[in-house]
């Protein structure tokens, strides 16, 4: 007997879980594991946010809200994209979820039909093709190489479009490669898409106070204006706040679409809780300096395991340009043998050889759809950081040439 649907086959577990995962597990026997697997800020809550939630559960607000959220909420939302990105939208266009990607699972749910297709640019954040699938999507993977600074091209994105196209998925800053995208390069895929009524933008900008060497961000919806009525701005606090247990991820995008969405979410999980609501409210309209704070941490980090990396022969890091992760090119270990003679023949073999020889938990380029390259976290102490490059270091120096 089966107690599996059907549809589950072709969806894998998440990959930057299962790499955490199997670093406690290893850890369990005790072994001394860094864990680089997992994207969530090492910096706690801020105090204001955490006494906003306890305030509200001692004042009563426990019991169910609007599916879309609280009116105040929604607002507060409102109007952080009008003061940060230059969007107007009112309360029957944003939505809350229990993080960003439930906001995209519910997209996803209201809207694929079986046999849809969605456009997630390699290398792309480990959920949007499995969530494609599951929901009897099919994800069109076109390879964004480092040739390109990882970004999708227009041509790129003109020959990947077919009629059964339904989304496109951007993500910028980009996990995992960190990449950014400009004012033209983003009205350049615009110009694309205006040519293609029947395709969806979902931008996800979960990172985008996350920026290095003084760059601006810049929103799809600022860019392409044109294209409101079809694009689906998907943030939330995890990031910027370092709140990612919080679970609280908010959305933008035409009224139609985030009815079909509240729909989904008032059959699923009804609403997020009240006291994490209003956590995510004293996040977006009290004090804002963890902004600048974490981020001038994590350009620090970037900078420490780019010069790391440098300093690795075999390694390769295209300096990252927001975000927290680093995705190192290993093409010049494949093929190389381990002290115990077995060889490299991919990354993913790469990330298991690093974990169980230099004890540091990453994530292989293939979960992104882009090899061979391996992803890790920079969102850790600068101590932790340096050690973990350390153990790298080591690991890749004791490899022997390939015969």
């Amino acid at each position: 007997m089966s107690y599996v649907a059907g549809r589950l086959a072709a969806v894998k577990p998440s990959a930057s879980m299962a790499a955490s995962m199997a670093a406690k597990a290893l850890r369990a026997t005790g072994v001394d594991v860094i864990d680089l697997g997992l994207g969530e800020p090492d910096f706690p809550t801020p105090a204001h946010v955490a006494a906003a939630a306890h305030k509200a559960a001692l004042a009563g607000e426990t019991l169910y809200t609007a599916a879309a959220g609280t009116l105040a909420l929604r607002a507060a939302v409102a109007e952080k994209f009008r003061r940060e990105n230059g969007l107007d939208y009112g309360p029957d266009e944003i939505v809350v979820a229990n993080g960003a990607k439930q906001i995209i699972f519910n997209a996803l749910m209201a809207t694929l039909n079986d046999g849809d297709e969605v456009i997630t640019p390699a290398p792309y954040f480990v959920s949007y093709p499995e969530m494609a699938k599951l929901l009897g999507g099919v994800p069109v993977m076109p390879v964004c190489g480092v040739e390109t600074g990882f970004r999708l091209t227009p041509a790129v994105l003109e020959a990947a479009i077919t009629p059964r196209t339904k989304w496109l998925f951007l993500n910028m800053p980009g996990n995992p490669s960190g990449a950014v995208y400009s004012l033209a390069e983003l009205q350049a895929l615009g110009a694309v898409l205006a040519r293609h009524p029947q395709v969806l933008i979902l931008s996800d900008e979960i990172y985008e106070h996350i920026l290095f060497d003084g760059r601006q961000f810049v929103s799809f919806g600022r860019a392409c204006p044109e294209l409101k009525d079809r694009t689906l701005i998907v943030n939330g606090v995890a990031k910027a706040y370092a709140m990612t247990g919080w679970r609280v991820g908010y959305a933008a995008g035409p009224a139609p679409l985030l009815k079909a969405m509240n729909t989904v979410q008032s059959q699923s999980v009804t609403s997020v809780a009240a006291p994490m609501q209003a956590a995510a409210l004293a996040a977006l309209t009290g004090p804002q300096d963890c902004i600048p704070t974490f981020r001038a941490a994590f350009e620090r980090r970037r900078d420490l395991v780019v010069a790391a990396v440098a300093k690795i022969p075999g390694l390769t890091l295209p300096s990252p340009e927001g975000a927290f992760y680093a995705y190192i090119g290993c093409a010049d270990l494949i093929g190389r043998r381990t002290p115990k003679g077995e060889v490299l023949a991919d990354d993913t073999a790469v990330v298991s050889y690093l974990l169980t020889e230099g004890h540091v938990s990453a994530v292989p380029g293939a979960a992104y759809g882009l090899s061979p390259f391996f992803r890790i976290s920079t969102a850790t102490s600068d101590a932790v950081l340096t050690e973990a490059m350390a153990r790298i270091a080591r690991a890749v120096a004791a490899l022997e040439p390939a015969r």
